[in-house]
């Protein structure tokens, strides 16, 4: 019972860091560029990771795990620079909706790449998510799509290929430290050169206002963040008895960024939209849980001779 509670307590603080980072990085995208929020989010946490290393042990990735890493660095630095987007334009809780909807393309990249039979249940899941997206647009009967809410979804998809890549290397004897570290550093060398359409500028030296000390904070706070939302995930996931256990946990991402749209934001849905908004939750859920709950209730049939 100890080292359940320890997971579920885990678990919680990984969503409640992500919750954070997002409500953050929220107010962060008025002041920053898209691609200079994105690059911030990988190569603080990547550079503080790299020092933790260097204290212990420094070692290169695993040589057959470095298209995995490569691939993945790809995925992230793409997902962020599609989230930041949709934060720009969406509300915070429209936009961590749209990114959480990973889990529904998981299936589908794993038949696209792995020949993995893909379950009726996913088709259905696509189609709710995709009902609920044109409600979340707001005017259904016009069908005027947003780009922004595309950007979300995108966000989501990307989500998942990082997820795909991040199962292979788990099974290498990388320790999760190595894994974030070189992950983190690798995506922010992918979007380096992006920084060459916005590049930073500077306070010269002594007339630094609060206002600069204030977002030098918060960029700070949201690399501390990213690196515990890996890490407490990561223990989570160690201690548990299975994957599954803490499968319902992940979606509390969803419950923490509603409550940060209460308290700090005054925002205002339609009742389609706030249908559309349950459609891809639901749909998110009946993916990640479905599969699991019809075999425990397959289990507890009695079985006749």
């Amino acid at each position: 019972m100890p080292s359940r509670i320890f997971a579920i307590a885990f678990m919680l603080c990984s969503t409640l860091s992500l919750s954070l980072s997002g409500l953050i990085t929220k107010y962060l995208s008025d002041s920053f560029a898209t691609q200079q929020l994105a690059f911030l989010r990988f190569a603080l946490p990547g550079l503080l990771l790299m020092a933790v290393l260097m204290m212990t042990k420094f070692r290169l990735p695993v040589k057959s795990m470095r298209k995995a890493l490569f691939l993945r660095s790809l995925c992230m630095a793409g997902c962020q620079l599609c989230f930041i987007y949709s934060l720009q334009t969406l509300t915070l809780v429209e936009s961590v909706v749209l990114f959480s909807t990973g889990p529904l393309f998981i299936p589908l990249l794993e038949k696209l790449f792995f020949r993995v039979q893909l379950k009726a249940i996913t088709l259905v899941s696509l189609v709710i998510t995709f009902t609920g997206v044109m409600l979340l647009a707001g005017d259904v009967s016009g069908i005027h799509w947003r780009p922004e809410l595309g950007m979300g979804v995108l966000a989501g998809l990307l989500n998942a290929g990082s997820q795909l890549c991040l199962y292979r290397v788990t099974k290498s004897e990388m320790r999760n430290t190595e894994l974030n570290a070189w992950s983190f550093v690798m995506a922010a060398l992918v979007l380096l050169p992006l920084l060459g359409t916005s590049p930073f500028s500077f306070s010269p030296a002594g007339s630094l206002t609060g206002h600069d000390v204030l977002m030098g904070g918060a960029v700070f706070a949201i690399a501390l963040l990213v690196i515990n939302t890996q890490l407490f995930r990561a223990k989570a996931y160690r201690i548990a008895e299975s994957g599954s256990q803490l499968a319902p946990l992940i979606f509390t991402n969803l419950m923490f960024s509603a409550v940060w749209q209460v308290l700090f934001f005054d925002v205002h849905y339609s009742n389609a939209q706030r249908l559309g908004l349950t459609l891809i939750i639901a749909s998110t859920v009946l993916v990640a849980l479905g599969p699991k709950l019809a075999q425990s209730l397959q289990a507890r049939r009695p079985h006749h001779a």
